[in-house]
């Protein structure tokens, strides 16, 4: 399972709580640790954890919360979600130099196996329909490693020199010229110089956006 950022900053406050008072949190005390205004989206992200196996809950009772050990995030990453890139019109994101987890920075806790000790992993909000049929859609959030070269019909974040903005799509690099293929059906392909085009990273993986 891959953990939301809600779930994540969830079981963070339980641990801290838990720590702090020498005894678990109850359900109001997790909403108002973790800013959720609804009962039903915390016990919602709760069952998710519990099914998971990251804490038990004992039935009837307000503090029934326990947290397992050994601790659910050994072979886990945690990856900073360095802003948005959009599937549909190019939009800013970032600068490399920025990409770095910092204290209060958002991140999303992701399996070990899909980074696979690659370097240069980051994370990027999607905006925009463009690319539904490859399964990524608005609000969801794209995996990526940096890299600066991908093979033809990967999908990759694109920046545009000339437009200084960036954008998600499939490259195929031809003679004179780049196409960016968006994975929609009713929008048309992107065509560009190649000295216009510089690769910011690949999709490796795709966290589907959560309430």
């Amino acid at each position: 399972m891959t953990l939301s950022t809600r779930q994540q900053r969830m079981l963070d406050f339980m641990r801290r709580f838990g720590e702090e008072n020498g005894y678990s949190p109850s359900l109001r005390d997790i909403m108002a640790g973790c800013g959720i205004s609804s009962t039903s989206v915390a016990s919602y992200n709760l069952s998710a954890l519990e099914r998971e196996g990251y804490l038990r809950r004992r039935p009837g009772l307000s503090r029934g919360i326990r947290l397992l050990s050994p601790s659910p995030r050994a072979g886990v990453v945690e990856v900073p979600v360095i802003g948005w890139i959009a599937a549909g019109e190019p939009v800013p994101v970032p600068a490399p130099d920025t990409w770095d987890v910092s204290a209060g920075a958002e991140t999303v806790v992701v399996a070990g196996e899909l980074t696979r000790g690659r370097e240069g992993i980051y994370a990027l909000r999607v905006k925009g329909s463009s690319m539904v049929d490859a399964l990524v859609s608005d609000g969801d959030i794209v995996l990526m490693q940096y890299v600066n070269v991908v093979e033809n019909g990967e999908m990759a974040a694109v920046w545009l020199k000339a437009e200084q903005e960036a954008t998600l799509k499939k490259v195929y690099a031809g003679p004179g010229r780049v196409r960016l293929q968006p994975a929609n059906s009713r929008m048309r392909p992107i065509y560009v110089k190649p000295e216009n085009v510089e690769i910011q990273g690949r999709v490796i993986g795709v966290i589907r956006g959560i309430a």
